[in-house]
């Protein structure tokens, strides 16, 4: 398995993809993660066209256990950030 991409080599792909310097590509995509924490934290989604929908789901309360004393106890409910894959980026990988 490939090592993940990190910021600093999305961010000179994303520059030679718009064909601009590395400042203006991460600008931008600073600018694009903040907008996807605002409107998800917010409650609501955005959808990647070719990639997904980021969203946010409220897990309701819960019993759990820790592993390690078997104690159970109630766990809060709580909010959780999903991503469900779209189906082009599946057909790409798979096909």
């Amino acid at each position: 398995m490939a090592k993940p991409m990190t910021k600093t080599q999305l961010v000179a792909a994303l520059a030679e993809e718009m064909g601009s310097d590395k400042k203006t590509a991460g600008a931008a995509l600073d600018a694009v993660t903040s907008i996807i924490t605002k409107e998800v934290a917010g409650g609501g989604a955005v959808t990647l066209p070719g990639v997904g929908k980021i969203y946010c789901r409220e897990r309701p309360e819960r019993m759990v256990r820790n592993p390690a004393t078997g104690e159970q106890f109630k766990k809060e409910a709580d909010k959780v950030v999903k991503m469900t894959i779209a189906k082009a980026l599946k057909d790409s990988v798979n096909g």
